[in-house]
């Protein structure tokens, strides 16, 4: 129909309207000044949720109350916000409507941004808290469909449990008896490792090659089967193999007793340390990995595997506070060295007085190198304050997002052994 010079009649939930199509060409972006150039039965009823050709009648199913801004709107070119609405339900309204923000009055901008602002910071709150306590609907989807694979498996109700008793500490009596020994056996490897390091452990040949303690020997091949079973336990029980080694949890495992196999697998094959040159200091830094044996605990700590969440989730905040550090710590030691480089008390240079500039920004202060003029004074206080700040800035970010895993983590545990005993 010809909307020309004519008057167009708007029914919003009820609420009847004459307006005439001068106003509406106005804003031709709107949703009413876009019914103007539809030329078919299909593009009236894009816009509209109903008409009647005859009465010039277009009804939309809506907020009659909204509907008295729109009016205003069109016949002032402002819009105003609505008390009665939320704000995302007043966004909603103008976004159907095809108004833009940019037509809020000046008297309800401030008022809409803010408001806006404060509800975005409340959800996100309450999401945080829901979500720290309720799983996440695909986590549990995960895990039940992982439980599912078990019943086309051989023996797979058997499996789930064994599976669920080593993966879950909470889910048994033997799962937490499993886990106190496993946590037991980390414990002795890493007391092991650290005890041989001791002089008054270790024996010596009559070449001058440093020889395991004989008991610290047993401990340590018998820790090393306890984790080899543990790990190929996990990957026979898995449901999901290809899975299995994009856990993080399960790489750990398996870096644990990589080291110790490929030290034996060149003693063998190419003989002793000694004899290996740089060789042998490759062997010797994979027996230093061991160290990192201790990772192992994650799969028991709640808390653990909280921080590794909190960190991977955390980069920006982390990496800003490394950026601030590297800044005063740059700052702060080119001072220290324009005013203590006469003294010879070890600002000789100024990448010597950044390991000062690191212990003071983070407040460990060795005291190993300490100014001694005044200007130093002031510059290591000004270090140490600006260190206070800087490190205190993130930190309250960091520790809320690891509550938030934390209670998280634990719903996921629950999740698990909610999901076994069903089954």
């Amino acid at each position: 129909p010809s909307f020309e010079e004519d008057v167009i009649n708007i029914n919003v939930g009820g609420l009847r309207r004459r307006l005439s199509s001068s106003a509406l060409s106005k804003f031709p972006d709107t949703r009413l000044g876009r019914l103007l150039s539809c030329d078919s039965e299909e593009s009236i009823l894009q816009l509209c949720d109903d008409y009647d050709v005859s009465a010039r009648e277009f009804y939309f199913d809506r907020n009659p109350g909204f509907f008295l801004y729109v009016l205003h709107f069109y016949q002032t070119g402002k819009l105003h916000v609505m008390e009665e609405l939320c704000v995302f339900s007043f966004c909603q309204e103008i976004e159907y409507w095809g108004i833009n923000e940019f037509f809020l009055d000046s008297c309800c901008s401030y008022r809409y941004h803010e408001r806006k602002l404060e509800s975005r910071h409340h959800n996100w709150d309450e999401e945080s808290e829901v979500s720290s306590v309720d799983t996440s609907p695909d986590e549990i989807s995960d895990i039940n469909h992982d439980l599912l694979r078990y019943s086309t498996l051989r023996c797979g109700n058997a499996r789930k449990r064994l599976w669920l008793t080593m993966e879950n500490p909470g889910y048994s009596i033997p799962s937490k008896l499993f886990s106190f020994v496993s946590i037991s056996v980390v414990l002795v490897s890493i007391a092991t490792m650290c005890i041989h390091s001791m002089p008054e452990y270790q024996e010596v040949d009559e070449n001058g090659n440093v020889l395991d303690e004989p008991i610290l020997h047993k401990l340590e091949y018998f820790c090393i089967s306890w984790f080899t079973f543990e790990v190929s336990s996990r990957l026979l029980l898995s449901p999901n193999p290809r899975k299995f080694f994009k856990h993080p949890l399960n790489l750990i495992d398996i870096v644990s007793v990589l080291p110790f196999y490929f030290t034996l697998l060149v003693d063998v094959t190419m003989g002793s340390d000694s004899e290996l040159g740089n060789l042998g200091k490759v062997v010797q830094v994979f027996r230093l990995m061991r160290i990192f044996r201790v990772l192992k605990l994650a799969r028991h700590s709640t808390g653990l595997r909280s921080l590794g969440a909190t960190l991977k989730h955390s980069y920006r905040e982390v990496g800003i506070l490394l950026l601030y550090l590297a800044v005063g710590v740059s700052v702060f030691s080119g001072v220290a060295y324009t005013a203590e480089k006469e003294e010879d008390v070890g600002f000789d240079t100024i990448p010597a007085c950044w390991w000062w500039g690191t212990v003071s920004m983070t407040t460990v202060g060795y005291g190993d190198v300490v100014p001694v003029t005044v200007a130093g004074k002031l510059a290591a206080s000004g270090c140490i304050l600006g260190g206070i700040l800087v490190v205190a800035l993130p930190i309250t970010i960091i520790f809320n997002k690891f509550s938030h895993f934390y209670r998280k983590q634990k719903a996921l545990e629950a999740a698990v052994r909610n999901s076994g005993k069903k089954d």
